[in-house]
């Protein structure tokens, strides 16, 4: 059975590493955007991940659409529509600097088409799982139409939904959308959702408050289980920033039944963090759609999240044996 991912795909523009945009002419073009992240990183793992999406009838969607499916995801629930690639362009962060990302993805073929161009019952047919994520939402009201019908469909066909929160203030924030209504109803449909305690205090429109995180992510946790019934796992990372080049990743799953920790690992050297949540969440479900125990789900998306810091890009270019090697922590010597 499928793992279809739903979402916009963008093209990424970065200068080179520790140039501020526009420094010099050089930028780098990389296809990513949250949902198609995921697929790539499941079709690596041996799932059987699709991604269904929105593009341009033009060279840039197809070059986008064609770097997906080499890397083994099925691109028939593709659609292309007249209009224009979104982009966005991402300056990386040096030092105390952080990285920082700006937007130009208005009118988009996806933007302008998404909502009627996308046929749910045809699409979710063979599919096990669906993955989405807030961006899709945040993208104009086209995408929170979609997204709200993508998940109705789900639940019409008893599809387990997965969604990432991935709350973006900039999109939102240029045009009257409603988050917390859109995103509690995307939330009413889903059994797995990576978020934290900001995610539902968002949504919920009340604080969380105690001193103590893993309270704050308790107390959150316990309201989102009372308030949508379908919601089974509450996941999220940890992260402590030393600089943008040396952090420490941990994760934590929140179940009705209990709590599931990974260990923290170190990240020294950091190349790249941006796509490091799309390998975290494409490793935890890997693992449920595998029938693997919650501590291993959890424990292999944090690994792989770990390695998505080691390379540049969106998408997360590494297979399930060299996550398993990351978690057996064997991975730092030559291969010869």
């Amino acid at each position: 059975m499928t793992i279809l991912c739903f979402g916009e795909m963008l093209l990424r523009l970065t200068p080179d590493q520790g140039e501020l945009l526009l420094q010099s002419p050089a930028m780098t073009v990389r296809p990513g955007g949250a949902e198609a992240n995921v697929a790539v990183s499941l079709a690596r793992y041996g799932a059987p991940a699709a991604l269904t999406t929105v593009l341009p009838d033009n060279a840039l969607g197809r070059a986008a659409r064609d770097e997906v499916r080499k890397h083994g995801v099925d691109t028939s629930g593709v659609a292309f529509r007249p209009g224009r690639m979104g982009l966005y362009f991402l300056t990386p962060g040096a030092v105390r600097r952080p990285s920082e990302v700006l937007y130009d993805r208005a009118g988009s073929a996806f933007v302008q088409h998404v909502e009627d161009a996308l046929d749910w019952p045809k699409l979710l047919d063979g599919v096990e799982w669906l993955h989405l994520s807030g961006v899709t939402p945040a993208t104009g009201p086209t995408g929170s139409a979609a997204a709200l019908a993508a998940i109705a469909a789900a639940r019409t066909a008893g599809i387990k939904v997965s969604f990432d929160g991935n709350f973006r203030g900039k999109l939102w924030a240029e045009w009257a959308g409603d988050p917390p209504r859109v995103l509690g109803q995307m939330l009413a449909g889903t059994s797995l959702a990576f978020a934290d305690d900001r995610d539902f205090a968002l949504v919920l429109g009340r604080s969380f408050d105690h001193a103590d995180p893993a309270e704050r992510r308790r107390s959150a946790a316990e309201v989102a289980f009372e308030t949508w019934p379908t919601l089974e796992r509450i996941c999220c990372t940890l992260r402590i920033n030393d600089s943008v080049q040396d952090q420490t990743l941990s994760a934590v799953m929140i179940t009705r039944d209990g709590e599931h920790h990974a260990a923290p690992i170190a990240l020294t050297g950091v190349v790249d963090r941006v796509g490091g949540g799309d390998a975290f969440a494409s490793g935890v479900l890997f693992g449920l759609w595998r029938g693997w125990s919650n501590d291993e789900s959890l424990a292999f998306g944090l690994a792989a999240a770990g390695l998505k810091h080691s390379v540049p890009g969106d998408f997360n270019l590494f297979d399930e044996a060299h996550v398993r090697s990351a978690m057996a922590a064997d991975g730092f010597d030559i291969r010869r």
